[in-house]
């Protein structure tokens, strides 16, 4: 049985660690480079940086800090923000990244997938799909969840699967931030259907939200942010529950 993993994550604004609420009212978490040491520390099996204003911006992701908290690491590594072209991800990769994560970029110009997959292999491009559900439709959101699409968010998982994304990393705004648990309805569909590994993301609140993510919501890996930023649940901890449960992770 593969083991599956535990993935902070790092959302960065303005250099700095930050953390909201369905994608707003955003506080500071404390410095990217110090959180992501301590998570390397504890155990955590990756991690994710997120630039996540660099889109709306219209900017690149931050490559002096993704040097920096590469150099102060010894675990894989994903970065998003801003990343539209082959050349943004060999930038991202030389600076010290294993992976990169696409979102809006990809539903612009869904080719960008296909590109960057024969470029650099499908295991270096995870897809990051931001979901929201209105009247019982799933669609895609892009630019940090502000912009809705016309794309409902199950046959956009497949388009991009089809298209060479070695990993989906799902965000459901509904339960971004809100601690009640995560989607685990889309997150079980999704990962039922498709053939790569399904990062859930939003909702986690305690140690039964991640086993019911891995058993219920059939994810490959969970991530969360605000739990782990403000020490409401320290990592080791998390895995000997997880693994006293039945779940298989790596201590």
């Amino acid at each position: 049985m593969l083991t599956k993993r535990i993935i902070p994550c790092l959302d960065i604004k303005d250099g700095r660690t930050v953390k909201g609420v369905n994608f707003v009212q955003l506080r500071d978490a404390g410095d990217p480079v110090e959180l992501a040491k301590i998570y390397a520390d504890e155990g955590a099996d990756e991690l994710v940086f997120l630039d996540i204003t660099a889109t709306v911006e219209k900017r690149k992701t931050l490559v002096e800090l993704v040097t920096k908290v590469a150099k102060a690491i010894n675990i894989p590594f994903t970065v998003g923000g801003g990343i539209s072209t082959v050349e943004d991800v060999k930038a991202l990769l030389n600076a010290g990244a294993d992976k990169i994560s696409i979102n809006s970029a990809a539903v612009k110009n869904p080719k960008a997938v296909n590109d960057m997959a024969r470029e650099f292999g499908s295991q270096c491009i995870v897809v990051a799909i931001d979901t929201k559900n209105l009247d019982g439709i799933d669609f895609v959101h892009t630019h940090g969840g502000r912009e809705p699409t016309l794309l409902k968010t199950q046959e956009w998982a497949k388009e991009v699967c089809d298209r060479g994304a070695g990993e989906i990393l799902l965000t459901s705004m509904d339960h971004d931030g809100t601690k009640s648990g995560f989607a685990h309805e889309i997150t079980a569909e999704i990962s039922r259907m498709l053939t790569i590994p399904v990062i859930a993301s939003g909702g986690a609140g305690n140690m039964q939200h991640f086993k019911d993510v891995f058993t219920v919501g059939s994810a490959d890996a969970a991530l969360a942010a605000s739990i782990f930023h403000f020490k409401e649940i320290p990592i080791p901890d998390l895995k000997s529950y997880l693994q006293h449960e039945g779940v298989s992770v790596r201590i």
